[in-house]
């Protein structure tokens, strides 16, 4: 099934404590439902000293957010928008802004 959300989109988060902030999409996961925002959802992780971080201390990182409280930016308007998905006579797949109608993606070919 299509999803309104991509990995390299720029989102708007409609929940949370970062509501109203905006964001690139650096991973998407199907399977859970959610999203790995850039600069969202950031919470402090204690480490100990290993190799990997020889300081140690408090690394700050981002966490997931459910995928349905991002809506993608409409690239004409600067807004969120919702997301329609339309099928070309030649079988792709597009994803289109509702509000301004511009195409955000081509999704792939239909196969038959």
């Amino acid at each position: 099934m299509a999803c309104h959300v991509r990995k390299g989109d720029t989102v708007a988060v409609l929940a949370g404590d970062d509501k109203g902030k905006t964001g690139e999409v650096l991973k998407v996961d199907y399977s859970k439902g959610k999203v790995l925002v850039q600069g969202i959802n950031r919470v402090y992780k204690h480490m100990r000293p290993s190799r990997r971080h020889p300081q140690g201390g408090r690394i700050q990182k981002e966490m997931p957010v459910a995928i349905s409280n991002v809506l993608p930016v409409d690239p004409k308007t600067g807004k969120p928008t919702r997301v329609r998905f339309v099928v070309k006579p030649d079988g792709t797949k597009q994803r289109v802004a509702v509000k301004s109608g511009e195409v955000l993606g081509v999704l792939g070919r239909k196969t038959q």
